[in-house]
């Protein structure tokens, strides 16, 4: 029986370190502190500064800026799944006389809404939030930019919104209610909306000259839920993995795979990028491999949370300085590195508990026309439909419990699988939301739309 190694390798730790190593220095960051997370728990920590003897460690804390926009998202989710609201209710409806309530909470939840991307001026980032103690200060006179629900617009006042309408169905404080839902359930006694010591200072690096200069460290008022929080990578480690898992004390995995899912419409150049957004998490496709996330920035702080469901790692990193390295494409490197050093192992496999016969007897090769594809039962349950060769429409399928079975996901997605019976109870053909599969090619047996030629296949003389 092979078993998951508790910790790193050390050529694997030696390789971690390099890289944020040389974030630190090129990036001429004051400090950078790191956390790796697999098979749902912190495995490595590292730190880089500019201050000699002891380095910051994982429970130092520093501003993460714009990851607290998935924060804010967890706690609209949660007021989903106890039926508070739908995400596809208009804002108006649970938060009134903002000016852009026709606009759904899921459309603010994936930024697009069409609201703009700042408030009005002076800049909400370096200045105090008791200069906008109103929404209305928030979003301005013309808050709204675009259609909604036509393109992806990052905004902050939306997620200012999504805070009060938090703040609204439960009746306290964003901060409090955070606190208790979400903050407390999973143990993140570092995380505040002020800062807690220890905490680094928030530095400008002069981009010409090796001089810093202070930032300063502003409490953003109603712009909060946007990017107020401080953190440590030791927390952020624990949020990473109920990212990945779910925790039904906060939210259940299924709601979480649900902010993992693309919600906005990509730009052209998102599509080139390989970058798209879900509810309230970044998603990106990099070396290969599906990355979530979230990044964030404020004055004198760079902060990443990236996440690779599939090879079961995070990445957290944090630095105190308003620009110089790059954290996002810093984590994606450490998800990389330990990825490829240390692949996951597989589950083992195991045969299933029970096979119904009725089941068994839709598997195997089908033909939609001329195309081949095979179904198989998962060791979940579900049936998985998938061509036999090359690219082309897969999908998953949930039965219903009289038969037939829905489409989990991609074209087939909601569609109806009907197997289709003869008088003798034998499976004439697949009826998968009026396509035909049939056990041949054109089966003249079966009810092949059209019908087929009654000479059947033949050559060219």
């Amino acid at each position: 029986m092979t078993t998951p190694q508790e910790s790193l390798l050390p050529g694997t730790r030696r390789a971690l370190l390099h890289r944020i190593a040389v974030a630190q220095a090129e990036g001429r960051a004051p400090s950078l502190v790191a956390a790796v997370v697999r098979d749902g728990r912190a495995v490595w920590h590292g730190a880089r500064t500019s201050v000699d003897g002891h380095g910051p460690d994982e429970t130092v804390q520093y501003r993460i800026g714009s990851i607290t926009k998935t924060f804010t998202a967890v706690l609209v989710l949660r007021l989903r799944d106890e039926g508070l609201l739908d995400l596809g209710d208009p804002l108006e409806k649970h938060l009134p006389g903002t000016g852009v309530g026709e606009a759904t909470i899921a459309e603010l939840l994936a930024h697009t809404a069409g609201l703009a991307a700042e408030s009005p001026a002076p800049w909400w980032e370096r200045t105090p939030g008791s200069l906008r103690p109103e929404l209305s200060d928030v979003l301005g006179e013309q808050p709204l930019l675009h259609p909604a629900g036509r393109r992806h617009h990052y905004s902050n006042p939306g997620y200012a919104l999504l805070g009060a309408l938090v703040e609204e169905v439960r009746g306290a404080p964003w901060e409090e209610v955070l606190r208790e839902e979400i903050l407390e359930p999973l143990g993140l006694h570092r995380t505040s909306t002020q800062p807690q010591a220890p905490h680094a200072g928030g530095w400008a690096v002069h981009p010409w000259a090796d001089a810093m200069l202070p930032e300063p460290l502003e409490d953003l008022g109603r712009m909060a839920p946007a990017g107020q929080l401080w953190s440590t990578t030791g927390d952020l480690a624990r949020f990473a993995a109920f990212l990945a898992r779910g925790d039904d004390r906060v939210l259940g995995a299924r709601s979480v795979a649900e902010m993992r899912t693309p919600a906005a419409p990509a730009e052209s150049a998102d599509v080139v990028d390989g970058v798209t957004y879900g509810l309230g998490l970044q998603i990106q496709h990099r070396d290969g491999r599906l990355l979530v996330g979230h990044s964030g920035s404020l004055p004198g702080f760079l902060a990443s949370l990236t996440l690779s469901v599939a090879d079961d790692v995070a990445a957290v990193v944090l630095t105190n300085c308003t620009s110089g390295p790059l954290p996002g494409a810093v984590a994606a490197d450490l998800v990389r590195i330990v990825a490829e050093a240390e692949p996951r192992f597989p589950e083992p496999w195991r045969p299933l508990r029970e096979v119904d016969p009725a089941v068994l007897e839709l598997v195997g090769q089908w033909y939609w026309g001329t195309h081949a594809f095979g179904l198989r039962v998962t060791a979940d349950g579900l049936l998985s439909l998938a061509p036999l060769t090359g690219r082309g429409r897969r999908a998953r399928f949930r039965a219903n419990g009289d038969g037939t079975w829905t489409g989990l996901e991609g074209y087939y997605a909601g569609e109806l699988l009907r197997p289709v019976r003869r008088p003798d109870g034998s499976v004439s053909h697949l009826d998968l939301g009026s396509f035909v599969f049939t056990r041949q090619p054109y089966d003249p047996e079966a009810a092949v739309p059209g019908g087929v030629d009654a000479q059947g296949w033949r050559g060219i003389g």
